[in-house]
């Protein structure tokens, strides 16, 4: 399976009142740069039933969005990755949010973005916040036991301080190598921001091809 997904919401924005809708609350944030953020969403009706790749719909003042989900089904608390766009109407709103706000959540996941279990070999390429759905079913494989699965997960970024997840992908790569192999790339290696980056270099979807070959996908 070849997948490909990029920065941003999972699908594109609504803005439109909505009815008294369950909420979540914030219990715990992280900010990785001016304009990347990690948020820790705890559901006031229980953890959301989702699949690793599904997104849902978050939502304050009424103005709502959907996120794909980075935590998997076996944790309590619902993580998302989001990068602040100023002249959007939810992400500045969520960026002011402090621990014990809360945001309405659609009861439902949505999303046919999901692991295809008839398919082992799983090349995901993603920029930035688009390696949610990636990391989402990695922790789950790594949870339920491994299986027979192989994931290729290529990570592109403009710069090096904007791979989040890349230690914890590195880590699994590192433990379960016949399982899953971790290639992070910058697609501005010649910027003083990333002057001492040694790892792959060019945009990801530019160099995804030398990769399938060097992995002898199909």
């Amino acid at each position: 399976m070849v997948s490909q997904t990029s920065g941003g919401s999972a699908q594109s924005p609504r803005v439109r009142a909505v009815p008294n809708l369950p909420k979540a609350t914030l219990v715990e944030r992280r900010d990785i740069t001016d304009d990347l953020f990690v948020i820790k969403l705890e559901p006031e009706q229980g953890p959301l039933n989702f699949k690793p790749g599904q997104y849902c719909t978050l939502g304050l003042e009424g103005i709502e969005r959907a996120y794909s989900i980075v935590s998997s089904p076996h944790e309590t608390l619902l993580e998302i990755f989001v990068e602040l766009v100023l002249e959007g109407e939810l992400t500045p709103r969520m960026h002011r949010m402090n621990i014990g706000d809360q945001m309405t959540i659609r009861p439902r996941a949505k999303g046919l973005f999901v692991l295809n279990q008839k398919v082992h070999h799983h090349f995901m390429v993603s920029t930035v916040t688009g390696v949610a759905p990636s990391v989402s079913m990695i922790r789950k494989y790594i949870n339920d036991g491994l299986g027979d699965h192989k994931f290729y997960v290529l990570m592109g970024a403009s710069y090096h301080d904007e791979f989040v997840y890349d230690k914890e992908l590195a880590e699994y790569a590192a433990k379960y190598p016949e399982h899953i192999h971790f290639i992070p790339t910058v697609s501005r290696p010649n910027e003083d921001k990333n002057a001492n980056w040694e790892g792959a270099k060019g945009r990801a979807n530019a160099i995804a091809e030398e990769y399938m070959e060097k992995y002898n996908l199909p």
